[in-house]
């Protein structure tokens, strides 16, 4: 194989591929050459004037690199990973780095099988990152919990890579013993260790990195980034979905920090994806922002490959995998034709036919059966309030942010706290993986929400399940739909069902193809905005957030109101002196 390769290198013998005239992107050089790339069992092996036994006139055409996402959760595309790729094949991407923690929460390392297995072999490079932080506080219910021991026997794994972002990073600051563990075994076994540290600096970011901490997605700002550059990690900048950093994070596009930088999504629904497209969308936007194209495709392909010690992929080179993608220009990054190790697998914006991994029942049974909870009726959302508590705690949502404020407002005896008027609505977090019976309770302000509930079992991290409504009636009928459907997203009003999109696996994924879920989950959004839900505000993404516990300022889980600077569970009624 070895031999035929060099002969056809040196031209002696014909490629079985030949991309003629082609404007290749160099991404070690940063420049455009027009030259032949010759292909041979899947590897590039020669660039400058080649024949083929198949050619493609690439005339006019840039070449580059196939796109690689360096951060991911694939669970939160919605979608089985077969049907992700579908998706994103026809957007350039060849690559990506997922990390498992949202079907880990629900369903520990099973979840972790089955995602592994669900991967296996698709026409799309699935590498892992090993969750970290499951669950990611001792104050919230996941469906498992992941030590160090739990992870060993997975880095042995050819496509597991490290440990994903590392959000404990009190615990890390702290010399948590269980934090420490896990980085530990990351690094013993010479693994790659991503960061989530958003806000922090001086010594203690120097203290997090000293850990073994290699990069950091959660910058908001380029000063932020830029500390973190010199102080050796690596930044990725991240545009997905409910986060978005590109235009802040413009900076990084700039030599020296452009070598030490990627491109993310971490989550992306199907709707943006197929609308508005994945990596190639980055690019697009930066590009329209200033930045250099070339350096640009750089931080989508050789720097990701860099960063995560993947030799073989990154770059149009002699002895890289043929990972390459055809576009007509660099500056909408319309892709045209998407080629995986020398093989067509998407064309004109549709992904050529492939075999689905097959997946054991057992897996399939474990993620198809998600909810295990006991029984409940109205009255376990009704808070109980001291006759001294005049004032309650209430959750103030913030536009645009997954932020959230404390406020203190007056308590309405007669409406358990609800005041529509006023905005002031319920929240309930109904744990849904041990039959435990907890459920949180809490007022939330902003949403907007005028009659009825909505529910959804996406509720980051944990994956409970979480309720908003303006009366406790339809409340229970939104969590029992969403039980009975073992997950997904209800809009219920007047008693009855309005609307509602079934999540079965694990309470995360549809079984739906990408452009049926896009259309659904329009659907279900315009039904909960018609319940009054304020403009501009996602239904069920700003919902997902309400129950993650590690990001400020207070949050609700399963097991109370949490202050989540101070890490403690603090009263719904506040008694104001």
């Amino acid at each position: 194989m070895v031999n035929r390769q060099i002969r056809v290198a040196r031209g002696s013998e014909p490629a079985d591929l030949v991309f003629k005239h082609a404007s290749v992107v160099n991404v070690f050089t940063e420049q455009v050459e027009v030259l032949d790339v010759a292909i041979c069992r899947g590897m590039i092996v020669g660039l400058g004037t080649y024949d083929g036994l198949e050619e493609v006139d690439c005339t006019g055409k840039y070449l580059v690199p196939g796109f690689i996402d360096g951060h991911i959760h694939l669970e939160s595309s919605m979608m089985q990973p077969a049907e992700f790729a579908r998706t994103v094949l026809p957007h350039g991407t060849t690559t990506v780095v997922t990390d498992p923690h949202e079907i880990t929460n629900v369903c520990g390392t099973r979840g972790l099988d089955y995602m592994l297995a669900a991967t296996e072999g698709l026409p799309l490079d699935v590498y892992f990152m090993l969750p970290s932080c499951v669950p990611s506080t001792a104050l919230d219910e996941s469906g498992a919990v992941l030590e160090a021991e739990d992870l060993r026997p997975y880095y042995k794994k050819q496509r597991v890579l490290g440990l994903a972002e590392m959000m404990n990073y009190p615990g890390v600051l702290s010399g948590d013993a269980a934090t420490l563990d896990k980085i530990k075994e990351a690094a013993r076994r010479h693994g790659i260790l991503d960061g989530h540290a958003p806000g922090l600096t001086g010594k203690d970011l120097n203290a997090y990195i000293t850990a073994g901490i290699q990069s950091d997605h959660e910058c908001s700002n380029g000063e932020e980034a830029k500390e973190r550059i010199r102080r050796g990690q690596w930044v990725m900048v991240r545009e997905g979905t409910a986060a978005r950093n590109l235009e802040a994070l413009m900076p990084m596009f700039e030599h020296p920090y452009s070598d030490r930088t990627l491109l993310v999504t971490d989550d992306k629904h199907p709707g943006d994806l197929l609308r508005l497209g994945h990596i190639d969308y980055i690019l697009r936007r930066a590009v329209s922002l200033g930045a250099d194209p070339c350096t640009a495709v750089r931080m989508s392909s050789l720097n990701a490959a860099r960063y995560f010690k993947l030799d073989h992929v990154g770059a149009i080179a002699p002895g890289y995998t043929a990972d390459m993608v055809i576009l007509e220009d660099l500056e909408e990054f319309q892709v045209l034709s998407t080629y995986k190790a020398g093989k067509l697998v998407a064309e004109d914006g549709k992904a050529k036919d492939f075999a689905e991994p097959e997946i054991s029942e057992w897996l399939r049974d474990g993620v198809y059966h998600s909810f295990h909870m006991k029984k409940y009726d109205k009255e376990d959302f009704h808070i109980f309030h001291e006759e001294t508590e005049n004032k309650i705690r209430v959750i103030s949502l913030i536009d645009g942010e997954i932020l959230t404020e404390e406020a203190i407002m007056d308590y309405v005896q007669g409406h358990n706290g609800i005041v529509l008027d006023q905005d002031i609505l319920k929240l309930a977090v109904m744990e849904r993986h041990h039959h435990t019976g907890h459920v949180g309770l809490a007022y939330i302000k902003g949403y907007g929400l005028k009659k009825g509930a909505i529910a959804s079992s996406v509720a980051h991290d944990s994956h409970n399940l979480l309720i908003v409504g303006t009366n406790e009636t339809d409340m229970c009928m939104a969590a029992k739909c969403i039980e009975e459907m073992q997950g997904g997203w209800a809009v219920v009003a007047d008693g009855k069902v309005v609307d509602k999109l079934p999540l079965p696996v694990a309470g995360l994924m549809s079984d739906l193809s990408a452009d049926e879920l896009a259309d659904r989950i329009e659907q279900i959004k315009e039904a909960a905005t018609t319940l009054g839900v304020q403009p501009g505000i996602d239904p069920f993404m700003t919902l997902a957030f309400m129950s993650l516990p590690v990001i400020p300022k207070i949050k609700l889980t399963t097991l109370g109101l949490v202050d989540v600077e101070t890490q403690k569970i603090v009263k719904t009624g506040a008694i104001i002196s």
